[in-house]
């Protein structure tokens, strides 16, 4: 499999091609499942518009590209209008490749056409999600630690960050899984205004690699309902769970798939984050206003890079694609859990995702240790990480950068670690940390 995370389309899709045929494996959770099947009841999305869209676009009339542009299948005429490559909404093949695949995920049948609309890549997705729904003051409830570009699309479309996080229940200094890093539900609760207007919500997560459960995802939807709060749900790595955990969507509880857009990543899915394409996935009216902001952002996405993607879809649906992912990734995360086990560092388990809390607390540099003055003023963990890239020869991320300043303490113990790699760069990588044995005390 030596073109696995390659980043190229002929690579890719030559890959996908290449895996052996293999009985279709489900990771199913049969109880879940008859669970969210018995209370998903389908509302119409003309009844009632729950969030209200942005007055930025609020005044936009549909675009005359979009009236007269259908018209030429429409009514079988020469098309001499709109000197076009793509047009805004995606490629029909992309689309309908994404419904097909996701419609059994959301346990409904997605329309292609109004319901799923590809970005230029999941970042640019959230951003025009952002455009559509928030004016200026509106909150943003964001659930510590969180991707970093979430504050600038925020801000830049003037609104309000808002931070409550998550919080490891158990000693760190210890072994622990990522189901142990919990929200607390009344916290959350706390942060919410009259200024509330959408929940960010990430599972699997990133950096913790936790898998939300029905019951946690349940409370934030409560919420949500009871406040009106619309919910972005960032599954960029919905493709990468271990056994025993089971990736569920926050989207298919009740009442939810009307406030709810979810956010996915051709980029995370193939290893193929250069190419910059994503999607979102929601009812009608949402991914309507998504749309309407968006086509003011890029206008369209890239059209041979939409193909390339409906094509490693197809091949991955009928390869095993994703059940040869989840085993080569569940084999990358363990031998680098046995590297950091070897030199004495506690770690959090990650149920999903490919990155590693790793606990640095029993780490001591040297005091007197020279940083550069762009690292001088920040928290620890910045500290630790250049001393590690420097004298360890391993160079990891600094988790404080996702927590808001008044949290960042929160992450001053911790390293995150990237476990997609090559498996040579995972030898190197865990032989430099025998370097670290000389400075744990413990």
């Amino acid at each position: 499999m030596k073109n696995f995370r390659s980043n190229s389309l002929v690579s890719c899709v030559g890959f996908l091609a290449t895996i052996k045929k293999k009985p279709f494996v489900k990771f199913s959770s049969a109880l879940l499942t008859q669970r969210i099947m018995a209370t998903n009841t389908k509302i119409s999305s003309d009844n009632k518009q729950l969030i209200k869209r942005s007055d930025k676009i609020a005044h936009f009339k549909q675009d005359v590209w979009s009236i007269f542009t259908p018209l030429a299948q429409q009514f079988n005429a020469a098309n001499l209008g709109q000197g076009f490559m793509d047009p805004p909404k995606g490629r029909a093949n992309l689309k309908s490749i994404l419904a097909k695949s996701y419609s059994p995920l959301f346990k409904r049948t997605l329309d292609p056409d109004s319901e799923i609309l590809p970005t230029a890549g999941a970042n640019e997705g959230l951003y025009a999600i952002f455009a559509a729904f928030l004016d200026p003051g509106d909150e943003v409830i964001l659930i510590e630690p969180f991707f970093d570009q979430y504050i600038a699309n925020i801000t830049m479309n003037g609104g309000v960050p808002v931070y409550v996080p998550l919080r490891p229940m158990g000693d760190t200094n210890k072994i622990m899984s990522s189901r142990d890093w919990k929200l607390d539900i009344n916290e959350l609760r706390s942060k919410i205004t009259s200024k509330s207007k959408i929940i960010v919500f990430n599972t699997p997560h990133n950096p913790v690699g936790k898998v939300f459960s029905i019951e946690e995802m349940a409370e934030i939807n409560k919420l949500a309902e009871e406040f009106n709060l619309m919910i972005i749900s960032d599954e960029v790595y919905d493709r990468l769970y271990y056994d025993p955990d089971v990736h569920e969507r926050i989207a298919n509880l009740p009442g939810a798939w009307e406030r709810t857009i979810t956010v996915g990543s051709g980029g995370k899915t193939f290893g193929t984050t250069g190419w910059r394409i994503g999607w979102l996935i929601g009812p009608k009216h949402l991914i309507g206003a998504a749309l309407s902001a968006q086509t003011r952002i890029v206008f369209c996405v890239n059209t041979p890079l939409q193909e390339a993607l409906a094509i490693s879809f197809d091949l991955a649906e009928t390869n095993n694609y994703f059940e040869y992912t989840i085993g080569e990734y569940t084999r990358r995360r363990e031998k680098l859990m046995k590297a950091l086990t070897d030199v004495g560092l506690p770690y959090t388990i990650p149920q999903g995702s490919y990155f590693i809390l790793a606990n640095t607390a029993k780490v001591k540099i040297p005091e007197d240790y020279p940083y550069p003055d762009v690292i001088l003023q920040r928290p620890r963990d910045f500290k630790v990480c250049y001393w590690m890239a420097k004298e360890i020869g391993v160079v990891a991320i600094p988790p404080s950068e996702f927590y808001c300043e008044e949290n960042a303490h929160l992450a001053e113990n911790f390293i995150r670690l990237a476990f997609c790699k090559t498996d040579k760069t995972l030898d190197e990588a865990a032989k430099n940390l025998q370097k670290l044995k000389k400075y744990i005390e413990e």
